[in-house]
């Protein structure tokens, strides 16, 4: 089993899976850890020059979206939003799981499509967080989608 988690350094879980600039990526082999890595990731700085409407600017609020604006279903969703997600996704294809502190809904459905556990956790430090999936004492704490 491969475990990912979204990080800008490695230690500690991204709270915004869209902003994130890397995945933290743990093999798992008979309830051990046998390896971990560091990818990258691509997120929204990297679409930035992508958008195709009015509403396209560098902007720093607190929370993952992009300019769909599809509200009644959190955000993320539309056609851009979900060709963005799987480029997101394409470095993790191999893995199993992948935990965050927070995401929008459009991302959280694309992962569960792409067959990639999505989990958003309350704990920040990443190899707590593996543990925790490991011994299956993991909580999914889906009231972080937005």
């Amino acid at each position: 089993m491969k475990i990912a988690a979204v990080t800008d350094d490695g230690k500690i879980i991204s709270a915004h899976f869209g902003r994130a600039t890397k995945y933290a990526v743990y093999t798992v082999e008979e309830g051990q850890i046998t390896a971990q890595e560091l990818r990258d990731k691509l997120g929204h700085r990297d679409f930035a020059g992508e958008e195709h409407d009015s509403h396209a600017h560098d902007h720093d609020h607190d929370h993952d979206h992009d300019h769909d604006h599809n509200h009644e279903n959190g955000h993320g969703h539309g056609k851009h939003s979900a060709e963005k997600h799987q480029r997101m996704f394409a470095a993790i294809m191999d893995c199993d799981v992948l935990l965050a502190r927070g995401m929008g809904q459009g991302a959280f459905n694309g992962l569960a499509q792409a067959n990639i556990s999505p989990i958003l956790t309350d704990i920040a430090d990443v190899e707590t967080a593996v543990t925790a999936v490991i011994e299956n004492k993991i909580i999914n704490h889906t009231e972080r989608l937005h």
